[in-house]
């Protein structure tokens, strides 16, 4: 619960210009945060403009009135606070484990940034101790099942809410502990909510967005990871070059996605030995006697699996996808996504901007997408173990007596089984079920979304642990890692800096989970650029 030591400056809070990167810093690294004095002047503002338009008495849903079914009934105005605080402790309903702590300051991060966008009317004290909060990091304990994404995500912010008022539970060591108890520690007051403050709180996007924003991070890093374990079994199996060359993407068919994969793998097997470049392969054949078996090699060459030759076709659709997601991401991040809205000289904005379709059809792409780069990483599995396709190495990697170990026999399991657990994942944007008296009669579900785009990234960590595993045995039974480009001799090294070579059949559980968890940190991305300088798009 307490804040990271940090030398980076702090990230700006301004409602126009956060990026996934900032929410990032902020959450995983603890980077300090501050509300740029535009925005804050900005926000001082609108809250004027609105309480103008109060003293008017004009009926403003969740402000001057009560909400749903009572929106007509006028509100006193001596219960503002006993109006908004209801509100927060009513919808304080989620259950289910709670989120991380990085996953729960990337909610506040989200939401502090929506308001200081100045339209939902606060005071500048709550953006104020949003970022107070994410400083001192006290970080408000949010379970992660109760949002429909049609209001938004009122469960999950109705659990920051709660701490801002000294309610609910924040969380210190990974563990729940009573916000008023923490705040008595640190000399900090509880809020009183004013008008439309504690909706404004609520009524948004904020925790799809702000952990969408964390899984699709982190998905690029694994997609990153995906092409380096790729690198490394391609130049094992002696693979061809052909594939990646730059005119068959930046100019043949130029999806951006497809470009920056081939510019990878480019890169990740540049300086290796083992590559076989087709004009080579070509004057080979000429000089060859035994013409039957070159010609059976020269399409073993030229025509090797999709797996192996559609890598810029499949993981740049994937690359696609997530910088699709980005994009609506970032929009929503420098959204005013709560109601009502106000604007200077304009009329009140009575409409829906806390619906979070964009985002549950983005993280349900981002679902998709990554369930296919794990079937492409099984695949490669597949290929590796079986000698009829693995291109003269042994049946599941065994390195000893073939008749007394199964090597890699059973590791392929769990690959194959997160696979098909991958695949019974589906979209949850079109799962709506109306609620709240049917007012909520089409829900987004963008925060199912974004948990279920979570669960097949950690999945594929697995798989591809196996995969990184699989490879480095690859290079040790053939004896081929002096003809490893830099790049793969670094992702080779750093598994066997976790896991030795398996000479016999031992308990595997282990290593696939440290494989897993460094992948999780993007270790295998790290030591590539640190040891080659690469510049991975």
């Amino acid at each position: 619960m307490t804040a990271v030591e940090t030398n980076a400056l702090p990230v700006d809070f301004d409602g126009e210009s956060l990026t996934i990167e900032s929410v990032r810093q902020v959450a995983e690294e603890g980077v300090q945060v501050r509300v740029s004095p535009e925005a804050a002047a900005k926000v001082r503002r609108n809250r004027e403009l609105f309480e103008g338009i109060a003293e008017q008495n004009i009926p403003i849903y969740g402000v001057t009135t009560g909400y749903g079914e009572m929106i007509y009934m006028q509100v006193d105005k001596s219960k503002e606070t006993e109006l908004q605080t209801n509100l927060v402790r009513s919808h304080s309903a989620g259950v289910g484990p709670m989120f991380a702590e990085d996953e729960a300051r990337a909610v506040v991060a989200a939401r502090l940034n929506t308001l200081a966008k100045g339209h939902s009317a606060v005071r500048p004290e709550i953006i104020e101790r949003l970022a107070l909060y994410l400083n001192l990091g006290i970080t408000p304990a949010i379970p992660e099942i109760g949002s429909l994404g049609a209001s938004g995500d009122l469960a999950p912010l109705s659990h920051v809410a709660s701490t801002l008022i000294g309610e609910g539970y924040v969380l210190r060591d990974g563990r729940r502990v009573e916000t008023r108890r923490i705040l008595d520690e640190l000399g900090i007051e509880p809020l009183r909510l004013r008008f439309k403050e504690g909706l404004a709180l609520i009524n948004g996007t904020s925790a799809m967005t702000g952990v969408g924003s964390l899984v699709v991070g982190r998905a690029l890093a694994q997609v990153r990871q995906a092409e380096i374990v790729t690198a490394l079994l391609i130049e094992t199996l002696r693979g061809s070059t052909s594939p990646f060359l730059p005119e068959g993407h930046d100019i043949a068919r130029p999806h951006e996605g497809q470009i920056d994969t081939a510019a990878n793998m480019r890169t990740l097997t540049a300086g290796s030995g083992l590559m076989v470049d087709h004009a080579d392969l070509r004057r080979e054949l000429q000089a060859s006697k035994d013409r039957d078996k070159e010609v059976q090699r020269s399409d073993i060459y030229l025509q090797k699996a999709y797996s192996l030759r559609a890598i810029p076709q499949i993981v740049g659709a994937v690359r696609d996808t997530l910088y699709h997601a980005v994009r609506k991401l970032e929009i929503e991040l420098n959204s005013a996504n709560d109601n009502p809205l106000f604007f200077e000289g304009r009329e009140i904005f009575h409409g829906a901007n806390f619906h979070g379709q964009p985002i549950a059809f983005a993280m349900d792409f981002v679902t998709i997408a990554l369930t296919q780069l794990g079937v492409l990483a099984e695949r490669q599995i597949n290929r590796v173990l079986n000698r009829h396709l693995s291109y003269g190495l042994p049946e599941f990697l065994v390195a000893g007596d073939p008749g007394l170990h199964s090597g890699f026999a059973g590791a392929q399991y769990p690959a194959t089984a997160l696979v098909a657990e991958n695949r019974t994942i589906g979209p949850a944007s079109t799962q709506s079920v109306p609620s709240n008296g049917d007012n909520q009669d089409v829900v987004s579900m963008g925060l199912i979304a974004t948990r279920n785009a979570r669960r097949v990234l950690d999945n594929n960590n697995k798989i591809l642990a196996v995969e990184f595993l699989a490879a480095a045995q690859a290079v040790d039974i053939s004896g081929r890692r002096e003809g490893l480009s830099p790049a793969a001799k670094a992702a080779y090294d750093t598994v066997r800096s976790l896991v030795p070579t398996l000479g016999a059949d031992r308990y595997m559980a282990d290593d696939i989970e440290l494989i897993a968890a460094a992948l999780s940190r993007g270790e295998f991305l790290e030591a590539v650029v640190r040891n080659t300088g690469a510049e991975l798009r």
